[in-house]
């Protein structure tokens, strides 16, 4: 349970990071490949699908974790290895971001999101 909440909390922290980034903060060095300091619409509209995806991923990992009960089993179950697969392939896509305030930040929070989906899905 504590990894499920560790993992909610980061996300709830990227999403206010991303809300940022769709409101026009000038971090952009730190998401979507760092050429951007202000986002263009385009990737300004990808930050808002990402908070829908992070909350959709904080939904699963709770589930899993049985602190809320609102999806079967099988879906969180499921659904927890398809994040960790998501946030490995994070890591990946970070560390070879040619922004290196986007590597040295974002790829560690990947990686720490990879751990505890990990701890989540294994349950």
């Amino acid at each position: 349970m504590i990894a499920a909440i560790a993992l909610t909390v980061i996300l709830g922290v990227l999403a206010v990071f991303q809300l940022a980034l769709a409101l026009g903060a000038p971090l952009g060095r730190f998401a979507w490949g760092g050429s951007h300091r202000v986002l263009p619409a385009g990737l300004r509209i990808g930050s808002l699908v990402s908070i829908v995806v992070y909350a959709l991923i904080a939904v699963l990992a709770l589930d899993r974790a049985a602190v809320i009960d609102v999806v079967p089993d099988v879906v969180s179950t499921v659904g927890m290895w398809v994040v960790f697969a998501y946030f490995v392939l994070g890591i990946v896509m970070n560390a070879i971001s040619r922004s290196k305030p986007e590597r040295y930040t974002m790829a560690p929070i990947s990686a720490m999101l990879a751990v505890l989906s990990l701890i989540v899905a294994v349950g």
